[in-house]
Order: C-alpha cells, then structure tokens, then sequence
C-alpha cells in the first residue's frame, strides 16, 4: 500500500511551476506514494487571538488534512531568496496551538523549482530549518533542486525532458524509503 504524502505548493500563481512539478510529480509516483495537494491560499494569517474555542475552519481543515497524512512534500519556488510567506504561514497554523503540532514526527523531503540556475536553494534550505525545528525528519539525499524549470515543462505543464523524470523518480523512490524509516 502507498504512503499517504501531503503535498504542500508554495505558489499560487495560475499557470505556477511548482504546482505544475507537484502535479507531475503526483503522476510519477502512482505506484510508490499516493500524493495530494493540501491547498494553503486560503489560510487565514496566523493570529493566536483567533484560536479560542472556534479556530477559523480553514485551518481547523488543514490541520486535519496534515495530521492524516503519513508524510509531507514541499514543492517550493524561492522569493527573495527564502521561503514563500504562505508556506511559512502554513507551518505555523500546523505547529499550534502549541503542544499540538500536526507537523510532529511526520517524515517530508523538498523540491524547490525556479527558472533560474539555482533551482531556488535558499528556500529549499530556509524550509528545512523550519523543519527541523518542527520535528519533521528531512530527507537529507538526493536534494531536488529543480532549474531551468520553465524550459522543461510543455505549455500543458507537463515534464519534456527525461533526465528531469528520471532524476525525481529516484528522488521519489528515495522518498518512500525515507518515509519506511520513519514512519
């Protein structure tokens, strides 16, 4: 049976090439992992002030999205060279109220993907600083640093080259055995 992977996407952009790698990525691992997107666009900033008895639904239904899963995958673009504010406000509606993190224990790996040369290395590593904090093992090899992204992906957002596909296939094999690990 397929580990259950929460996918998260740093972007909300139509047309955005980390949804674009999540959604092939869902599509190459078929047989190893069971991926589905958890949306975060519509998760309200975190406020303390508003947990109380009635948390606002939307992260009373991410934390249950996340905390049924067996494992998570980030797929990031990188902005200013760090992680996405809706990432970053997503890890911290998961990590609370404090003493009730769903994020806890929960295996996860990290593609980032950017149109430049540099496959968005410093969100990449600026998330995994998070993570370990969270208590989210990382899967520490093979790293996915996808560039070059917009000139590997058809105008159907689908992967055109090969040795991409063949490169996250390993990085979702790889995944599997570290969630096994883990889990």
């Amino acid at each position: 049976m397929a580990y259950d992977v929460a996918v998260l996407v740093g972007s909300l952009r139509k047309g955005s090439f980390s949804r674009a790698v999540a959604e092939n990525l869902a599509t190459l691992a078929a047989d190893k992992l069971a991926l589905r997107i958890v949306e975060i666009g519509d998760l309200p900033l975190y406020n303390p002030d508003l947990e109380g008895d009635a948390p606002p639904a939307a992260w009373a239904k991410f934390r249950s999205e996340i905390a049924g899963a067996d494992a998570v995958l980030f797929v990031t673009p990188e902005y200013n060279r760090s992680v996405p504010g809706l990432l970053k406000n997503a890890l911290d509606v998961g990590s609370r109220p404090y003493g009730h993190s769903v994020w806890k224990g929960k295996p996860t790996a990290v593609v980032s993907v950017s149109p430049g040369l540099l496959g968005a290395f410093g969100a990449n590593h600026h998330l995994r600083q998070s993570l370990v904090f969270l208590d989210m093992p990382p899967m520490q090899q093979p790293e996915a640093y996808v560039s070059k992204i917009g000139d590997i992906l058809d105008k159907d957002g689908k992967l055109m080259s090969e040795d991409t596909k063949s490169f996250l296939n390993g990085f979702l094999a790889a995944f599997a055995t570290w969630i096994g690990k883990h889990k």
